[in-house]
């Protein structure tokens, strides 16, 4: 924990301490802190510091390394060195500060997080300052004493006092001007490479030790240093004093501007309307196509672009469409491998998934292609990727997306980007920590993606894409299945229902047996046309025909003409050749019939056969006599098999080949589902048949409100050295030890399992005592809860 932090936070009011909360989320997820020094550490954690320097634009990063370079910089000093005026630099201090990854002290200077002073190794491609070179082992005091001869610095004194003059030479532009005047020829454009294009460069090792070369007399000045023999660095001062005092780092305070053109807003609902059921619609086909034909994978991972091209012909699907929807099927873990198919098939949620309402379904899918780690249509030399194949990029392709579709939303409403390079130099200017050549790479595709899912409309933003927009901070990542802050989100949720509320329920059926629906078609309505029709056209209107074949396929599927007949007439008005054909199809189905059996019993002996056949107690087996020596079975061979010998009879399997096939075979361990703690200590098992999707944890406090409760805790007295005396008296059921580890509970926030004298169990962190009470974070009701210290019985560990 960074004391001076603490100390900042000390001195906020509540308005500026509740912007700090809400800028950091993370700070105030359960258990949530109530003091400001549990505060101070969550803000100070490295890796909630680096995910809050992804959302920052880049002024933000700019001051920051403008600070680094700075010795104790100040408001005036980092200005000064940007060359802005104060008044310009101040409002990005301010976020910086509300981001709490900066703050001033006292005495107006800017101290930074420790995880942001990390980040970067050069700032300002500027090396470490001399005081780093100067103190290491490897500089001795005869070297050191050599060096300030060198600079004309007196080199009796102390090591400290030698190093404070050889500082104060180096970074004075004028004596600098005059050592170079006396240096060797080539030195100044030396210096100058590293001044540039430093810190760190590859060297010639030799030319350091030989006498009269520039880079022996820069090294004896102390200009340059070398960690290796092929490599050298120059301190921070020595390259700010070489670059002059006109230089000034950049800084953008302005965003670039989006070359943007006008579009009808009504237009673009339109046409989202039309995308959106569109994108269930497929899904829902390309999700019924798989578990008709599993979607094999190829050797290397992914699928294979003939198994692609395959679905997109049996599903209607264009071949990037397809890419698309297959890789969000499988991130909203409706598709998944299946060992036993060999393939790719949809999942259990899948038909939990088909039976929500429309704009349920199409937020699953939203929210799955918002966290999806890959971009189904980024083109690499021209080429697309192996669709669910690996991507090195993994979740920086996802970080692409969110702020391109972010940049989209900070245009004004009723305009479009006319220009994709101006949009990617504005995206990256508001997340400036992104790869630039892969967000370049990847903006186009992530445009076309987000045209086929209905968010973008002649390249301006739907009211889906802007909802969608504002979840860049809830989005989750690839793995996670339960991610409820943006599919029940309640803007998402607005804009999902009016996507889909020009959808079509009904369709026109005419007598050349068709059907139209003119407008998107209901995810039923699509269902059910395709299940006896065949599609022959979408857009604006769809059509469908039925044939003698598309209504034999829906009997194949177990409907009776009736029942057809019945379901098509509650979509619309049945013409006469309609039904006489549905009839005519239904008369002569089954003709024909095929009958599967389970397995064939044989044996040499006809009566001992015979005698099988008539056992009562192995009429489950439904067996039937075909031949004197052939028997059928409608079970499966194992189950015949064991059924035979529980009875009695010794039979024994035959493969395939003819031959006795006995092997001996291997119980598998039944696996299980999850434990999950309940309130009040109980213990239930989630199968992997629950959904952890709908699992809404609940909500963090209000920031300001918080705000209120963490300032008014600073001002009050604490109890501390009085943990051990306090339980000691109060706990007494406890014995010493759990009473000792009930202490790490209050002192250090440790967690632990306790059992009250009713027999409730709770599993409880971060605990304040409050009189004779414990008041600690109970994660079974995920909120701060009073447990009386003297009807706790039982404290143990929990990892």
């Amino acid at each position: 924990m960074d004391d001076h932090l603490l100390g900042w936070l000390r001195t906020l009011d509540e308005d500026r301490l509740g912007r700090v909360l809400a800028n950091r989320p993370d700070a105030i997820a359960p258990p949530w802190p109530r003091r400001l020094d549990m505060l101070a550490q969550r803000l100070g954690n490295g890796f909630a510091v680096m995910e809050s320097m992804r959302g920052l634009p880049l002024p933000c990063l700019e001051l920051a390394q403008a600070c680094l370079v700075i010795h104790a910089p100040t408001p005036g000093t980092v200005s000064a060195l940007l060359g802005a005026p104060v008044e310009e630099t101040t409002p990005w201090l301010d976020c910086l500060y509300d981001h709490a990854l900066a703050w001033p002290d006292g005495e107006g200077v800017i101290h930074l997080s420790e995880a942001v002073s990390r980040w970067w190794a050069a700032p300002l491609g500027l090396g470490e300052p001399l005081d780093h070179y100067l103190n290491s082992w490897t500089i001795s005091n005869d070297a050191l004493r050599a060096m300030a001869r060198s600079l004309g610095v007196p080199p009796h004194g102390n090591k400290r006092r030698t190093i404070v003059r050889a500082t104060e030479v180096l970074a004075d532009p004028a004596r600098m001007e005059a050592m170079l005047a006396s240096a060797p020829e080539g030195t100044r454009q030396l210096l100058e490479s590293f001044a540039w294009d430093g810190p760190v460069r590859g060297v010639e090792g030799g030319r350091f030790v030989l006498p009269g070369t520039p880079e022996k007399w820069a090294a004896d000045h102390g200009l340059l240093y070398r960690p290796r023999w092929d490599l050298a660095e120059m301190p921070r001062e020595v390259a700010l004093c070489l670059r002059g005092p006109d230089y000034h780092p950049p800084f953008t305070p302005h965003p670039p501007e989006v070359a943007t053109i006008p579009i009808d807003p009504a237009e673009v609902d339109h046409l989202m309307t039309l995308a959106a059921p569109h994108v269930v619609e497929r899904c829902a086909a390309i999700l019924d196509n798989t578990s008709k034909t599993p979607l094999p994978l190829l050797k290397t991972g992914g699928v294979g672009v003939r198994e692609v091209r395959r679905v997109a012909k049996e599903t209607g699907c264009d071949e990037d469409e397809t890419r698309l929807l297959l890789e969000v099927c499988a991130v909203s873990r409706l598709l998944a491998w299946d060992e036993q198919s060999g393939g790719m098939v949809p999942t259990d949620r899948f038909d939990r998934w088909r039976l929500d309402e429309g704009s349920a379904r199409l937020r699953v899918l939203l929210s799955a292609w918002w966290r999806m780690e890959r971009s189904s249509l980024r083109k690499i030399d021209g080429k697309y990727g192996t669709v669910l194949g690996d991507d090195p990029s993994g979740s920086s392709v996802a970080r692409v997306r969110r702020a391109v579709l972010t940049g989209l939303a900070h245009l004004p409403s009723g305009t479009a980007f006319a220009d994709r390079g101006s949009l990617v130099r504005n995206v990256h200017w508001h997340a400036p920590l992104l790869d630039q050549a892969l967000l370049a790479e990847c903006a186009a595709g992530v445009i076309d993606e987000a045209r086929l899912l209905g968010l973008l409309a002649n390249d301006g933003l739907t009211d889906l894409g802007r909802a969608l927009a504002g979840l860049a901070a809830q989005a989750g990542d690839e793995n996670d299945d339960s991610v409820p802050l943006v599919e029940h989100d309640p803007v998402l949720v607005g804009a999902s229902t009016r996507a889909l509320a020009s959808v079509r329920r009904s369709a026109l059926f005419g007598p050349d047996l068709t059907a139209v629906v003119t407008g998107p078609p209901s995810s039923e309505l699509a269902a059910l046309l395709d299940r006896v029709a065949e599609r022959e056209s979408r857009g604006a209107a769809s059509v469908w025909r039925f044939t003698t074949e598309s209504v034999r396929r829906a009997l194949d599927d177990g409907y009776e003409a009736d029942e057809l007949l019945e379901e098509l007439s509650g979509v619309g008005s049945i013409p006469q050749p309609l039904e006489y054909m549905v009839r005519d199809v239904a008369r002569r189905h089954g003709e024909v019939t095929v009958t599967s059996v389970g397995c064939i019993v044989q044996a040499g002996d006809p009566a001992l056969l015979a005698e099988i056949a008539g056992h009562r107690r192995l009429a489950r087996l439904g067996l039937r006599l075909l031949a004197p020596t052939v028997l059928v079975s409608s079970e499966p061979a194992e189950r015949t098999l064991a059924v035979l010998r529980e009875h009695g009879y010794s039979p024994v399997p035959v493969a395939d080949t003819g031959e006795i096939a006995i092997r001996r075979t291997r119980v598998e361990e039944r696996q299980g589902g999850k434990l999950i703690l309940l309130p009040g200590g109980q213990v239930a098992e989630l199968s992997e048949m629950d959904d952890p999707a709908h699992l809404i944890p609940e909500p963090g406090p209000d920031p300001h409100e918080h705000a209120r409760r963490l300032v008014a805790s600073s001002t009050q007295n604490g109890q501390a050295g009085r943990t051990w005396a306090v339980i000691g008296r109060m706990a007494s059921r406890l014995p010493t030890a759990q009473q000792s580890l009930l202490g790490f509970v209050v002192d250090r926030g440790v967690r632990a399992g306790i059992t009250l004298t009713d027999g409730l169990t709770a599993t409880i962190s971060h605990g304040e005592l409050r009189g004779s009470a414990l008041d600690a974070w109970c994660e079974e009701a995920g909120d701060y809860l009073e447990f009386p210290l003297a009807e706790i019985v039982e404290v143990r560990a929990t990892y």
